[in-house]
């Protein structure tokens, strides 16, 4: 059995910040990478950022560039994304996913990632 879990989404003012978790769980499971995806009220769901689980490689999207951090603990197989200056649009069910398979130097689209977790909700407010 594989989990994924998020936790620490909530209601954020605009310029706020917070901190998700995505705790790993499973019989010596190692992923290839860990990313973040978040999808809007009325939008597809998006990529935000990514991490491979060795080497501690990172890729953000453009629309978080400068403002969110993508890191890992791998002994507490733990990712964590945080974000800071939070807008309006930020605004978004925040899901965490996993890949076993490589597909270049890192995954950044949903298709490339196996397991997924429930997500957590992240509201701004103006």
């Amino acid at each position: 059995q594989v989990a994924l879990v998020e936790s620490g989404g909530g209601l954020v003012q605009v310029g706020g910040s917070l901190r998700l978790s995505c705790v790993l769980s499973g019989r010596s499971f190692r992923p290839f990478s860990v990313g973040w995806f978040r999808q809007g009220p009325g939008k597809e769901r998006e990529f935000v950022a990514a991490i491979t689980w060795t080497g501690s490689t990172t890729y953000n999207a453009d629309s978080v560039k400068g403002r969110f951090t993508i890191s890992e603990d791998n002994a507490k197989k733990t990712v964590y994304l945080q974000m800071s200056s939070l807008k309006p649009e930020d605004t978004a069910a925040y899901y965490c996913a996993a890949a076993k398979t490589q597909f270049g130097p890192i995954p950044t689209t949903a298709l490339e990632y196996d397991i997924w977790g429930q997500g957590t909700q992240v509201s701004v407010s103006s």
